[in-house]
C-alpha cells in the first residue's frame, strides 16, 4: 500500500465504505509509515499494533454509514486523556494512567474512530515552537532544520508527514494554529466551550481548546463536528450548536490591519507572502476592509504579561514544591512567575480586559471575520534553543489574544515560499461562527492548489455544499415516520427531504407504546444506562415544520437528541409517565429490527 492509497478523511472513510480499503489496511499502513519516517520524538506513547488492528477488524460493517470517522486513526496531544495511555503532559514526574477517557476521544471512538498513540508537546502546553520537551524534538516535516511548532508538536508532525490524516491538539494561545502553519495542515481551533475540555490537563483553564489538524478544511470540520456538544462533565462547556458548511458569500467583508501595524520581525518574505494572500481573497470577492490591530495586541499582551500565568502556575505548584527539577527550564521559569501575582493585578486585567472586548465587538460591527498572518516568520530549532523566550513570544503576536477576546479561528495553508518555508494565514471570528469560518477557509485552500502536508498529496476538487433555504429544520425520527414505514407518507406529504441515517448516542432507550398504527417512544437516560438507536433526520421548511409538529399527538414530543457523533437535533421523544404500559424494545437497536422481528411472529 502506496501513495495510491487515500489520504484525506473524507476519501478513507469512502473507501472503507465501498470496500476498496478495510480499516484494518489503513491502521496498519499507519504504523508501516511511522516505521519509515523514524521519529521516535513524535509520539510519547503508541498504541500495540496487533491491538488496533484487532479493533478496526471489529468495526461493524453495518455501522459504517452511520459511523463519521469510520476506521480513521487518530493522535491525541498527551495532555489529553484516552484510555490505555498514560497522559503526562511531556513531564514524566506527572505521569498517570486515566480511569476513562475525556470526553472528545469518547466522542471520536463512538464516530468510528481508531486512537493510536499519544503525542508530544511543549511540556504542560506551555510554548509554540515544539522544543520544550525531555521526549525529544519532533522534526518538522517538510524541512527538518525549522521548529515543528508547538505546543502541539508532535499532533502537527504526525498529520503533515502523512501518518495519520487526523490529530487533537490544543489551542490556549496559538498551539493548535502555529505548528499547523509550519507543517502546511489545517488547524482548527474552535469557539470556547465548543469541544469540551474533561479529560484535557488544563493550561489556562479558562482559555483551554481541544484543537483539530487534518489535510483539509473538509476533514477538520467533520472532526469538530464529531467532538462539538455541551458536556456536564466540563462547567466550562457551552451549548453553541455548529452550523453545516455553506457556499462562499457574497459580499463578504475581511478585516485586514491597517498600514503600518503588521509585524514581520525584517521576514520581507513572509510580508509579501501575506500581501499576496490579500490579493487571493480579493480575487475570490472578498471587500478587504481596513480595522485597527492595536487593542488585539494589547489583549495578547495581558496573557503572558497578566495574571493568566497563574493558571499555568495552578497546573505545576505541586511539582515546583516538591521536584522543580522534573519542569523544563523554560516551562519552570514562565510558570513559576504565576506564583508572584496579586488578587488586585487580576482584577486590574480583567476590567481592562473587559473594555478590550468591547473594542473587538465594535470592530466585528463592520466586518465578516479577521485575516491575519498565522505567524509573522518562522525560526530554525537551533534559533530557538539559542534565544527560546524572545523567538517564541514573537511566534504569538498574531494568537495570543484569540482565546482572550473569545474568537473562532481557523488556520489554512497560504503559499510555500521559494525557500521551502510554508506561509498561512488565519481566519477569526466572535465566537459561534466555526462554520462560516470553514466555510471560506475551505474555497481559499483550495484556491491556492497548494499540495498537502509534506507528502505532496493533491487537493480533490472542492464539492460546493447546497445551498439550502434558510429555514430548513432537521428533524429526527425513530419509528412509523422512518423511510416505508406507516406515517412516512406524512412527511413526503409536506415536502421533506430525508438527509441521512444515523444513531443516536448511547444514551436513550426506545419503547413499543400501545398506539395504533404501533408506534415507539424514544426516551434519554442516564449516560451509559441506554444504547445508541437508529433513526433517519429529515428536513423540513419552518413553515412545514410547524405544521407537522402541531399535529403531533400525545405522549409524543419534540425535543433534543443527541446523535453518536455529538451532534443535536431536534426529533421525537415520548413523556416518560406513558412507558409504565410500554414494552422496553432496545435492545433491538431500532424500530426497522423490533417490526421485522413482530412480523415474523
Amino acid at each position: 500500500m502506496g501513495a495510491e492509497q487515500p489520504e484525506t478523511i473524507a476519501a478513507i472513510v469512502a473507501a472503507h465504505r465501498a470496500g476498496t480499503v478495510t480499516p484494518a489496511q489503513t491502521v496498519a499502513r499507519t504504523y508501516q509509515r511511522i516505521r519509515d519516517h523514524n521519529d521516535p520524538a513524535i509520539f510519547i506513547s503508541l498504541r500495540d499494533e496487533r491491538g488496533a488492528i484487532a479493533e478496526a477488524e471489529k468495526l461493524a460493517e453495518k455501522d459504517a454509514a452511520s459511523r463519521p470517522l469510520y476506521g480513521v486513526p487518530v493522535a491525541v496531544k498527551d495532555n489529553i486523556d484516552a484510555l490505555g495511555f498514560a497522559t503526562t503532559a511531556a513531564c514524566p514526574a506527572f505521569s498517570y494512567m486515566p480511569m476513562h477517557d475525556s470526553t472528545a476521544v469518547e466522542r471520536l471512538r463512538a464516530a468510528g474512530a481508531i486512537i493510536i498513540g499519544k503525542t508530544n508537546l511543549d511540556q504542560f502546553a506551555t510554548g509554540l515552537v515544539g522544543v520544550r520537551s525531555p521526549y525529544g524534538i519532533p522534526k518538522n516535516s517538510l524541512r527538518e532544520d525549522l521548529i515543528p511548532g508547538g505546543s502541539s508538536s508532535g499532533s502537527a508532525v504526525a498529520v503533515g508527514a502523512g501518518l495519520v490524516p487526523l490529530s487533537l491538539g490544543t489551542d490556549t494561545a496559538g498551539s493548535g494554529r502555529v505548528p499547523a502553519m509550519l507543517n502546511n495542515i489545517v488547524g482548527l481551533k474552535p469557539s470556547l466551550g465548543m469541544i469540551s475540555t474533561a479529560g484535557l490537563v488544563p493550561a489556562c483553564r479558562t482559555l483551554d481548546c481541544i484543537s483539530v489538524f487534518a489535510l483539509t478544511v473538509d476533514d477538520a470540520a467533520l472532526a469538530l463536528s464529531v467532538m462539538a456538544g455541551p458536556d456536564a462533565a466540563d462547567p466550562f462547556s457551552r451549548d453553541r450548536p455548529l452550523q453545516p458548511l455553506t457556499p462562499f458569500p457574497a459580499n463578504l467583508r475581511l478585516g485586514v490591519p491597517r498600514k503600518g501595524q503588521l509585524i514581520f520581525f525584517g521576514d520581507k518574505k513572509a510580508e509579501a507572502a501575506y500581501a499576496d494572500t490579500l490579493q487571493r481573497w480579493t480575487a475570490l470577492g472578498a471587500k478587504l476592509v481596513e480595522f485597527d490591530l492595536e487593542p488585539f495586541y494589547e489583549t495578547a499582551r495581558l496573557l503572558y504579561e497578566g495574571p493568566w500565568v497563574a493558571e499555568r502556575y495552578l497546573v505545576t505548584k505541586d511539582l515546583l514544591a516538591s521536584a522543580p527539577d522534573a519542569i523544563h527550564p523554560v516551562t519552570r521559569e514562565i510558570t513559576a512567575a504565576g506564583a508572584r501575582l496579586t488578587a488586585a493585578e487580576t482584577f486590574s486585567a480583567l476590567y481592562r480586559l473587559q473594555g478590550l472586548l468591547k473594542i473587538a465587538e465594535r470592530t466585528f460591527a463592520k466586518i465578516d471575520a479577521l485575516v491575519l498572518p498565522t505567524a509573522p516568520t518562522t525560526y530554525t530549532t537551533a534559533q530557538v534553543l539559542a534565544n527560546p523566550i524572545e523567538l517564541n513570544s514573537r511566534l504569538g503576536t498574531y494568537t495570543n489574544f484569540v482565546n482572550l477576546l473569545d474568537l473562532c479561528g481557523l488556520a489554512v495553508p497560504a503559499s510555500m515560499r521559494a525557500d521551502g518555508i510554508p506561509f498561512g494565514i488565519t481566519l477569526l471570528a466572535p465566537a459561534g461562527r466555526d462554520a462560516m469560518l470553514a466555510s471560506l477557509g475551505r474555497v481559499f485552500h483550495a484556491d491556492t492548489g497548494l499540495t498537502l502536508g509534506a507528502k505532496g498529496v493533491v487537493q480533490a476538487p472542492l464539492v460546493t455544499p447546497p445551498a439550502s433555504s434558510s429555514d430548513d429544520i432537521p428533524i429526527a425520527v425513530v419509528g412509523a415516520h422512518l423511510s416505508g414505514m406507516a406515517l412516512n407518507s406524512e412527511l413526503k406529504a409536506l415536502n421533506a427531504t430525508l438527509i441521512e441515517a444515523a444513531r443516536t448516542a448511547p444514551d436513550y432507550k426506545l419503547y413499543a407504546l400501545k398506539t395504533t398504527p404501533p408506534k415507539p417512544g424514544l426516551l434519554r437516560v442516564k449516560a451509559g444506562n441506554g444504547a445508541s438507536i437508529e433513526l433517519e433526520i429529515w428536513s423540513l421548511s419552518a413553515a412545514a415544520f410547524g405544521k407537522f409538529v402541531n399535529a403531533i399527538p400525545a405522549p409524543m414530543a419534540i425535543g433534543t437528541i443527541r446523535l453518536a457523533d455529538g451532534r443535536d437535533v431536534k426529533g421525537f421523544l415520548v413523556e416518560p409517565e406513558v412507558l409504565s404500559q410500554a414494552r422496553d424494545i432496545t435492545a433491538y437497536g431500532g424500530w426497522r429490527k423490533y417490526m421485522a422481528e413482530v412480523a415474523k411472529t
